[in-house]
């Protein structure tokens, strides 16, 4: 749904709401400056300016279109900036253009809904009118307060992106086979969007700290390199949480080898306790297997011999698999032996 709120700003910095953009436009002939703020408007409610305020219908199109990145163009009566709203909520990452014209008496700013059905640049009235003595200066000081809200606001939720990486490095260290790997993943790739997004954001200051823009004095340049100085350090950030995600991701898989190798050591230790065991019994099951068939006839002579052949055949059974047990271990101490030299 769309809003509208249509400011003149004074001289003196004072920020007077007026019912229409034309009213607002009428006051600023006599002096002061225009903002028009806008949110989610139409396509038709912009285009009502490019007469008057001769906008680009190029800037009019870039603000209807939601598939852009962060930019500033130089038209011949204003510039057009194109800056990103980052929100982090609920493990989701979401990205929102706010568009920004500025004129030599005017700035209009184009905003978007969050997550919560409220404008982006909610509040950025009350910042406004706490500094009147800035705003009476020009368009440019106006455009620096909601330029630097949108910064400031993006290291809140860098800051949720953090406290998620480190969750997720304390279910990594506590249980490595209940984690989740996705969770790095999408991490991962979120921090890549936001990284994106700062690059270009960062570009738009360096044009404007070296004078690209006719729009900005360069009384109110140092200003922008303020916030310069905040989007180089939170793409540092963006950087660095990259670099530990991908720790995050080696130290995940290097615990799953770890538990892997133990399993598998585990089943081989069975294995060979089981081999042992069979390799012992098989001669013994072979002897008793032939004894068993021909007991009466070959081996005890006929059954007034059993209580005597029976308990002797018993006898050399534990002999044989004694032996057989020993023989094995020493076959085991040989390899080992072997394969340290």
């Amino acid at each position: 749904m769309s809003e509208s709120n249509f400011y003149h700003v004074t001289e003196t910095g004072k920020l007077i709401r007026l019912a229409s953009w034309a009213k607002a436009l009428t006051a600023a002939r006599r002096g002061g400056y225009a903002w028009l703020d806008y949110c989610e408007p139409t396509k038709e409610e912009l285009s009502l300016l490019m007469k008057p305020l001769k906008l680009h219908p190029l800037a009019i199109e870039d603000c209807t279109d939601e598939q852009q990145i962060p930019k500033i163009d130089n038209y011949q009566h204003h510039s057009f900036m194109l800056l990103n709203a980052i929100n982090y909520a609920d493990h989701k990452l979401s990205i929102y253009e706010i568009d920004l014209f500025v004129g030599p008496n005017f700035v209009i700013s184009v905003q978007q809904r969050g997550v919560d059905g409220q404008p982006l640049l909610k509040g950025v009235e009350r910042t406004i009118e706490q500094h009147p003595e800035s705003m009476g200066k020009g368009p440019a000081y106006l455009l620096h307060t909601i330029m630097d809200q949108i910064v400031d606001q993006k290291f809140v939720e860098i800051e949720k992106l953090e406290d998620e990486m480190v969750e997720a490095e304390e279910e990594v260290l506590k249980d490595a086979n209940d984690f989740n790997p996705a969770t790095l993943l999408h991490l991962r790739r979120d921090l890549l969007t936001v990284r994106k997004s700062l690059y270009y954001e960062r570009e738009i200051l360096v044009k404007i700290s070296r004078k690209d823009c006719p729009y900005i004095d360069e009384t109110a340049l140092y200003r922008y390199r303020d916030i310069y100085d905040h989007l180089s350090k939170f793409f540092e950030m963006t950087e660095s949480y990259r670099d530990v995600v991908t720790s995050l991701m080696e130290m995940y898989l290097s615990m799953l080898n770890n538990e892997m190798a133990r399993a598998a050591n585990t089943t081989n230790f069975r294995v060979r306790r089981l081999t042992l065991i069979t390799a012992i019994f098989m001669p013994l099951s072979l002897l008793a297997g032939i004894g068993g068939m021909s007991e009466y006839t070959t081996m005890t002579g006929g059954p007034q011999n059993m209580w005597f052949s029976y308990p002797l055949f018993m006898f050399g059974m534990i002999i044989i698999g004694f032996f057989t047990y020993r023989l094995l271990q020493w076959l085991e101490r040989r390899q080992s032996r072997s394969e340290q030299e």
